[in-house]
């Protein structure tokens, strides 16, 4: 059976995605090990919270690098909220500190004074390229966000799909083996869930066979 690498590094609850990826059918195994997500057929990078905080926490435990080999591998990838961002080049929620660099970009704040920041609630994504974990998903399904910051990266091709507030911005980036969404999708439904359940389809399909 094909094994998917949930990966703890400290960052946020990940029950509600161990879950939801359960439902869809994903066997799943959650873990801060890089041997672990070395092993694996398909690798999650979840997360909330600070840049900073979450590269530090990656690093410490060897994750990042992990991380950076498994996606060089062709492993299938999915990123998360913070698990996108950290995905690009930098932050302006932590000048200074270097992101995985897996996409050339960085990650910019919202700007002030327009509404509310963060941007908290259900909102709808432009569907921008044809990708496997979008294949279930209509144009204007709504998603589940909270997040301060987003993702600017350099090649416009790599926006997967595009949100609107205050600004038009990546809702999900996604290139040969890698998925990411701002979104949550363990939070956002029946659209969430196709997202997921496509992912792990396409463990499936990617893993050896026996």
């Amino acid at each position: 059976m094909t094994m998917i690498a949930l990966i703890d590094y400290g960052m946020g609850n990940l029950r509600s995605v161990h879950k939801a990826l359960e439902y869809v059918g994903g066997r799943v195994t959650l873990t801060d090990a890089p041997a672990d997500v070395t092993r694996a057929d398909g690798v999650i990078l979840p997360g909330v919270g600070n840049f900073g905080d979450g590269m530090e926490h990656l690093r410490s435990r060897g994750l990042a690098d992990a991380v950076v080999r498994a996606i060089a591998a062709g492993k299938p990838f999915l990123g998360i909220c913070l698990g996108m961002q950290m995905l690009l080049d930098s932050s302006e929620e932590a000048p200074g500190v270097a992101g995985l660099g897996v996409f050339r970009g960085r990650v910019v704040r919202f700007p002030e004074g327009r509404e509310k920041v963060p941007h908290m609630g259900w909102n709808s994504i432009t569907v921008k390229q044809s990708c496997r974990c979008l294949e279930q998903v209509a144009d204007g399904t709504f998603f589940y966000f909270v997040h301060s910051f987003y993702a600017a990266p350099e090649d416009p091709s790599v926006v997967a799909a595009s949100c609107s507030y205050m600004v038009d911005f990546a809702a999900a980036l996604g290139r040969d083996n890698i998925f990411a969404t701002q979104f949550h999708p363990e939070k956002s439904q029946n659209g969430g869930l196709a997202i997921l359940r496509s992912f792990v389809g396409s463990v499936g399909d990617a893993a050896p066979k026996q």
